[in-house]
């Protein structure tokens, strides 16, 4: 038991007395100018040699990068024709809203006005105008370390901001240039938050078409600046808001015909007059399945 006592608690003590023994005898051996020299060189041999093998552990093979090259190259160059692509869709979308537009302002005038405003409701035509601005952002870390979850701005921090601009009287929002409609879904996949299923990053800037004060005094009085609040004081996720003069929110995605039903009516001419019967549709997608529900209520 003592062996093992002096083993597991006091290894280093017999070595410490035999050195001081030594250096009171004055049998202690001197350090010469050699000996030194070659320690020295061992310690900084053995330091360049754990440097360079940290700095070839670290590095990515060659295969790696000329991989990820590829990959970077061929997202550059898918990107690239989707926005080509996107703008030719723009293109289309106006060419045939005016071709939509000159064929009801001669017949249907009130038809025209009505579809208009419909289409701005539900973001299927760009809006400009002036409004606010909020911009929302992570809690600052340290570089390298992993942020805490109650740190990072999460899906329902922004559907809760975004029905609160709806009920303040937003004309119009957009999350990081996205415009929301009334089938747009604000999620999250792991830390990422989706919209409409684009993956987005902090910070979150959400616009508002509308009258800036008025937006301005609903939202302060909202549950949207009170989550703001919370979150700025508990977890430091910083968030400002300011009065745009001009803000530009681009249609959102056409939605999709899942079904129509015909209705003969009379329609209308701008004298009055009928001619003939005109057929519409009674739930023709499902943004009309939805248009009659409040704003606020779209993405909870």
């Amino acid at each position: 038991m003592v062996l093992l006592d002096e083993v597991m608690n006091r290894p280093l003590d017999p070595g410490y007395a035999e050195a001081a023994a030594r250096r009171a005898a004055g049998t202690e051996p001197r350090r010469t100018l050699l000996g030194q020299a070659i320690v020295v060189l061992i310690a900084v041999v053995l330091g360049a040699v754990t440097a360079t093998a940290a700095a070839v552990l670290r590095a990515p093979a060659p295969e790696v990068l000329s991989a990820r090259a590829l990959l970077e190259e061929e997202i550059g160059q898918r990107q690239a024709a989707a926005d080509q692509l996107a703008g030719q869709l723009d293109a289309l979308d106006a060419e045939i809203d005016d071709l939509q537009s000159a064929a009801l302002a001669e017949t249907f005038p009130n038809l025209l006005a009505t579809t208009r405003r419909d289409a701005a409701v539900a973001g299927t035509v760009a809006v400009t105008g002036p409004g606010i601005e909020l911009v929302v952002a992570d809690a600052v870390t340290v570089p390298g370390a992993d942020a805490e979850r109650g740190s990072r701005v999460q899906d329902y921090d922004l559907q809760i901001v975004v029905n609160a601009l709806w009920s303040a009287g937003a004309e119009a929002v957009t999350v990081n240039g996205i415009r929301l409609t009334t089938t747009s879904a604000i999620r999250s996949a792991g830390d990422a938050i989706l919209v409409d299923l684009i993956g987005l990053a902090s910070p979150y800037t959400i616009a508002a078409v509308g009258d800036p004060q008025a937006l301005s005094v609903g939202f302060a009085r909202s549950v949207g600046q009170q989550q703001l609040s919370v979150l700025g004081s508990r977890y430091g996720i910083s968030s400002s808001m300011r009065e745009v003069e001009r803000i530009e929110a681009r249609a959102g995605r056409a939605t999709e015909l899942f079904h129509a039903d015909a209705l003969e009516t009379e329609a209308p001419t701008a004298d009055g007059q009928t001619v003939g019967s005109l057929s519409t549709g009674s739930g023709t997608s499902e943004a009309s399945r939805t248009m009659s529900q409040a704003p606020q209520e779209e993405h909870r």
